[in-house]
């Protein structure tokens, strides 16, 4: 792992100073969709927009040709990435009482739409918000409001009401609205975080100086609760156990500080915390036991940790699977036993600060229907004890030479690149894996002869290396290119370039590296044919229909040739519109089944399951079906890799005339009856290279074993892997 990271940094710090000497855009959301929205869908009445500010990206929203508000996108203030790795773009007017006055869901690529979810539910859940006082948000450090939740978008709306919430206090404090202003910061704290300081040894002196705060929680407590809520469907579906039974007992920490880490982790554990944390970063253990989770059973691999949340005045951070690490044993004396017990990174751009107090915010959860829940929530309260801090000396504010300043101040681009950074190295086991599966393949290409020459041996090899496609890029890491991917590039080419949006996603960015450079060497079959989760499905399924001896249909030759273009047009038909509409281009690249089957893994709506399932039952009797006729990424590739500078695949004279072996057993007939491989059809799956070394089915290779026979018994050299095509006594005279 070590190697991997020392890999990684080399690829960051190559990938860096090219994207860093790119120009960056300063401009806003705010500008780019401003003319797409209709005011009067914002805010009822309204009739349209004046100019945006140069200052701020905020636009007043006017009725009668009179403000009557601020109009503005959230994510031009505050990160509002959900699920689907992009920005949730979300338009929210305040007026001067900092009240929000209309809320709009503008864009957004969320899979909830596509589960079940009608985004018209989404849209008039976010229309709720209008009539929010952001003067008591902030007050109430942003949860003085009641979280509408939709069963299976929980996340996605958390993400929406935090960003509503947290850009709305921004723009009020930046406007000076209902009051509100931007806090005046002291030239520097008046107390920090003591390092030196020493924490009890004891979970018992821990809990009792106030550096472990607890939260208890019996069934009783939480019945009452449900009870006293509006919906009397809550109060009905009340617990059975015992009111004395533990719903919950939460206890948390800040670990950030050294002593309380080696006194709660141990030194081991601490001294790996230290690593983890970076510069500014803070970390809190949270414990629990109880029937109720405080991290819940519906989290997944690249969600948020829905239940919790962290408050400090109006800063709310909600903790995504990278910022949490399990502990897997409490090191202080008397430590009960938990039922989970978890550390929760604070990044460091929440200004979040640690002397001051903070709250951990428990949702809980109850269903009141088939598929409807209520929330409640219940806080731990926390503040680090005084023993832990200690006071600094506030200097005078010294002013610094701008020359310094743009030095030491950190650009827009530099946090960028931060992110990404970070993201990379949270990533590192799968990148290591993504390399070993491209090495693999570079030598497997490189040394066909060599592999292929054990037909049994490259058949499982085959078999497990699509395996692990299928499996761990495809489902687990959802890296499966698409056709999307290529117009996202093509639209970034045109409208201004920038590496960002594609550095975030590690696997993908590599995976389109790799296949850039195999188009060159061996077409568009590298990645066709063994590193597209899609393809792998296909040609998995395809072994187990042959295996169940499912009757296999081969095209004519002239009808298989003649759907071979549906692919091009249909990647031609794509491409044409997103030059007008790149949003109307994705609706219709869901022609590519790659959502449905990889990415959310069958949990659709009827339609599109039942599209994807025709295919792959088409591919029953037709391997590779949507490979050979539907694919416009496999086209998209095939354009390009007419510019390969190398011809790979091995071939007798006697291949298509008259010997037809190859070209029946092609697994997607992409050999000519005339004995030509076509490149643009080709998988590269080296089928062919097999049979090419066949001494039980190629006739060629037979022919020459039988004229071996009658030269004599000589051994074997692998002159039958060169094509050795001469006349037996030069044969003899050769192994002479």
């Amino acid at each position: 792992m070590t190697l991997c990271r020392y890999a990684i940094h080399f690829i960051i710090g190559f990938i860096a100073p090219l994207y860093l000497a790119l120009p960056a855009t300063a401009e806003s959301v705010l500008s780019k969709l401003l003319p797409t929205i209709v005011a009067g869908e914002v805010v009822d009445g309204a009739d349209g927009f004046g100019a945006i500010r140069l200052d701020v990206p905020v636009a007043p929203i006017l009725k009668a040709g009179q403000p009557i508000g601020w109009a503005y996108i959230a994510s031009d203030f505050v990160s509002t990435t959900g699920y689907s790795g992009k920005p949730i773009h979300t338009m929210v007017a305040i007026d001067d009482d900092a009240k929000v006055i209309g809320v709009q869901l503008v864009k957004h690529s969320e899979p909830i739409v596509l589960i079940g979810i009608p985004d018209s539910k989404i849209k008039a859940l976010v229309a709720n918000y209008r009539g929010m006082d952001l003067v008591a948000e902030a007050n109430a450090g942003g949860t003085s409001h009641e979280l509408d939740i939709i069963s299976g978008a929980t996340v996605t709306i958390m993400v929406i009401d935090d960003s509503i919430v947290r850009s709305g206090l921004k723009v009020a404090r930046a406007l000076g609205l209902g009051g509100l202003a931007v806090e005046e910061k002291a030239a520097g704290p008046q107390f920090e975080v003591n390092p030196d300081a020493a924490a009890a040894p004891d979970w018992m002196t821990l809990e009792g100086d106030g550096t472990i705060r607890r939260l208890s929680l019996d069934v009783g407590q939480v019945n009452a609760a449900f009870a006293a809520m509006e919906d009397p469907r809550a109060a009905q579906r009340a617990l059975k156990e015992a009111p004395e039974t533990t719903y919950i007992e939460m206890q948390a920490a800040l670990v950030s500080q050294s002593a309380i880490a080696r006194s709660i982790l141990g030194d081991a554990e601490a001294a790996n915390l230290g690593t983890w944390l970076q510069e500014g970063e803070h970390a809190i253990a949270i414990v629990g036991k109880g029937i109720y989770s405080f991290k819940g059973s519906g989290y997944v691999r690249g969600g948020i940790f829905d239940r919790i949340v962290l408050i400090q005045d109006d800063i709310s951070v909600r903790f995504h699977d990278k910022q949490h690490r399990r502990i897997n044993g409490l090191a202080a004396e008397g430590a009960p036993a938990f039922n989970e017990a978890d550390l929760f990174k604070i990044p460091a751009d929440t200004d979040f600060d640690p002397t001051k107090p903070f709250r951990i915010q428990l949702l809980v959860q109850r269903d009141v229907g088939a598929i409807e829940k209520v929330f409640t929530t219940f806080d731990l309260g926390y503040q680090l004890p005084q023993q832990y801090l200690r006071a600094v000396t506030i200097s005078p504010a010294v002013e610094v030479p701008e020359a310094i300043a743009e030095v030491t101040n950190q650009t827009e681009a530099s946090a960028q690149q931060a992110l990404w950074q970070r993201i990379w190295l949270g990533k590192k086991l799968e990148i290591a894996v993504l390399a070993v599966m491209l090495a693999l393949l570079t030598l497997v290409f490189f040394f066909q002869g060599i592999a292929t020459r054990n037909a049994s041996a490259f058949f499982w090899f085959r078999i497990g290396y699509l395996t692990v496609t299928l499996v761990f890029l495809g489902w687990y890491a959802n890296a499966q290119l698409s056709v999307v991917n290529l117009m996202a590039l093509f639209g970034a080419l045109v409208s201004g370039f920038s590496w960002q949006a594609f550095l975030l996603d590690p696997l993908t960015f590599i995976l389109w590296f790799s296949v850039a450079a195999a188009l060159l060497f061996w077409g568009r079959g590298a990645y066709c044919g063994w590193l597209c989760p899609f393809g792998a499905l296909q040609e998995l399924l395809s072994r187990v229909a042959k295996a169940l001896h499912i009757p296999q249909w081969t095209l004519p030759w002239g009808l298989h040739e003649r759907l071979w273009p549906l692919k091009y047009m249909i990647f031609l038909g794509l491409f044409g519109v997103s030059l007008m509409s790149i949003e109307q281009a994705e609706h219709l690249a869901e022609v590519e089944p790659f959502k449905t089957a990889i990415i959310l893994k069958f949990v659709r709506a009827w339609p599109f399951v039942a599209y994807v399932a025709a295919l792959l039952i088409a591919g029953l009797f037709v391997e590779r079906f949507y490979c050979r006729y539907l694919c416009p990424l496999g086209a998209a590739l095939a354009i390009p890799a007419r510019l390969r500078m190398f011809d790979w695949l091995k071939r007798y004279k006697e291949c298509g005339s008259p010997c037809q072996t190859c070209a029946n057993q092609c697994p997607v007939q992409a050999i000519h009856p005339t004995g030509e491989i076509n490149p643009n059809e080709c998988v590269n799956c080296l089928h062919c290279q097999v049979l090419y070394q066949s001494k039980t089915t190629c006739p060629v290779v037979i022919k020459k074993l039988k004229r071996r026979e009658n030269v004599g018994d000589v051994p074997d050299l692998g002159i039958s892997d060169r094509g050795f095509m001469g006349h037996p006594n030069q044969l003899k005279s050769k192994l002479n």
